[in-house]
């Protein structure tokens, strides 16, 4: 059987898994292969360095893609504001969730999600006019807990509210006393709650530091502020040598 191909950008919503969880599996899976196929860059190491080093330290990301775990980072010291897409949760919400989940593919029929493909070749999942096959129900990871619910991906999906507890965890850090620093690195920190941390420790007495390629990201920093036009692979390491040491190319920290 086949299945039709709708827009991609219809994907991450609870009603499109609850209407067709095989296109929607496979989708993930796929973007889960390519995170797996990432690897940290220098930004990610030179930040998990800095976190092992400084106890007052809490760093909030928006990105799925779980870089920062790979590169070590301390969980403690990590929040994951929109989730991970290598957690996996029930759909059915018995409770059940599962971390780290490195497997590529998750399951057999899920498969053609991890194949790889030439640069210049559009992968038949994400091209419109090639229908995708039809999974089975019961050849999807199911929840091991209850049994029955469908896997689904620990992300947080367009439509669904972020992790109350962490946000008032988040809320409850920012108020224990005085931020020194806050950094808004490869973000223009926008889209709330995120955009919404950087006045808070503004008020908390906050120097803001933003690393972005993007000039315009720049605006509204006062002239306390800092800005560093660049990528977070290049410009981090160098920004936190003072502190973390020298790091090599391989995001190791050179002995001295």
């Amino acid at each position: 059987m086949m299945a039709p191909r709708t827009s991609i950008a219809e994907f991450p919503t609870p009603e499109a898994f609850a209407a067709d969880p095989s296109l929607v599996s496979l989708f993930y899976a796929w973007r889960k292969h390519m995170a797996l196929k990432a690897q940290p860059n220098l930004g990610h190491y030179a930040l998990a360095e800095l976190a092992k080093r400084k106890e007052n330290f809490l760093c909030l990301t928006q990105n799925v893609d779980g870089l920062s775990f790979r590169a070590g980072h301390p969980e403690s010291k990590l929040r994951l504001l929109h989730g991970s897409i290598l957690d996996v949760k029930c759909f059915d919400e018995c409770g059940y969730e599962k971390h780290h989940d490195l497997s590529d593919p998750p399951c057999p029929a899920l498969a053609p999600a991890s194949e790889n493909y030439p640069p210049h070749q559009t992968m038949p999942l994400l091209d419109p006019n090639i229908p995708t096959p039809k999974i089975e129900l019961e050849d999807l990871p199911h929840c091991p807990n209850c049994k029955t619910g469908l896997l689904r991906p620990g992300v947080v999906w367009f439509g669904e509210g972020l992790d109350t507890t962490m946000l008032m965890g988040i809320d409850n850090w920012i108020m224990q006393g005085r931020i020194d620093l806050m950094l808004v690195i490869g973000t223009a920190a926008v889209v709330y709650p995120a955009a919404g941390y950087t006045r808070k420790a503004q008020r908390k007495g906050a120097v803001v530091a933003v690393v972005n390629p993007d000039s315009d990201s720049a605006q509204g920093l006062t002239s306390s502020d800092f800005f560093f036009q660049g990528s977070a692979a290049e410009i981090l390491p160098q920004l936190f040598e003072g502190v973390i040491g020298v790091m090599d190319e391989n995001g190791k920290i050179e002995e001295k």
